[in-house]
């Protein structure tokens, strides 16, 4: 480590790297989590994958509906006020 890579670490200090070795943990795990849940996706039978595709239209409509119940709740709030 040269001596301005050694400064800049001391400057960021403990409490960085500390929170920088917990994110790349973190990011670790959940990197394995997504390369297993593909490799799940991708033995899923053709029939199995249209019911995937179908409860996940569904998912998306719902939460879109939510999206618009919820501007509607906000804009009646601002009338309100």
């Amino acid at each position: 480590m040269s001596a301005s890579q050694q400064r800049r670490a001391e400057w960021l200090g403990p409490g960085f790297w500390d929170r920088l070795d917990r994110l790349q943990c973190h990011h670790q795990r959940i990197r394995s989590e997504h390369d297993a849940a593909r490799r799940g996706l991708e033995q899923l039978s053709a029939h199995d994958s249209e019911e995937l595709r179908q409860a996940w239209r569904r998912y998306c409509e719902v939460i879109a509906e939510l999206d618009r119940t919820a501007g509607e709740f906000e804009a009646l709030r601002t009338c309100a006020e």
